[in-house]
């Protein structure tokens, strides 16, 4: 375990956890994006509303795809209106307030999803057999931080 800085020391950007978790993030992401890019011709925020739209089973808002993806609501709906252009989900207006719009999967978006799938299990498994034996002790440590820090 890294020891952490004192006041007498220097801080050390290299040591300091919400950089590293940034960095391994980004890693990750970026790894996994060169392949379902190169494979399936979408991005990274293409590829989080359509794997958020397909574990909601149902139509979700804009506002609700940019609070569970944690990304802007203008990537959210950029990304939108590509995966739209591309037949992959469809948006429908509210009757009462225009402004709101429901994205859903259609069809051949339930299909990518699901043919993207595996793609991404096996990406994870990768990912994670780095770490041995402790992949399961860090999904846990992960996932109560995600909690904890919600």
């Amino acid at each position: 375990m890294s020891k952490r800085p004192t006041d007498t020391e220097t801080f050390d950007l290299g040591a300091f956890l919400p950089y590293q978790l940034a960095v391994l993030s980004e890693r990750v992401s970026r790894g996994f994006s060169a392949i379902y890019g190169a494979r399936f011709g979408i991005n990274r925020a293409e590829w989080r509303v359509l794997a958020h739209l397909a574990s909601a089973r149902g139509p979700l808002s804009v506002r609700e795809v940019h609070a569970r993806v944690s990304m802007d609501k203008s990537k959210v709906s950029r990304a939108a209106t590509r995966l739209e252009e591309l037949g992959l989900i469809e948006k429908r207006r509210n009757d009462r307030d225009r402004r709101l719009v429901a994205l859903s999967l259609t069809e051949a978006g339930a299909g990518l999803v699901a043919e993207m799938t595996p793609v991404a299990n096996a990406y994870e498994t990768k990912v994670l057999s780095h770490l041995g034996e402790d992949a399961e002790t860090f999904r846990k440590l992960v996932n109560r931080l995600l909690e904890e820090l919600e």
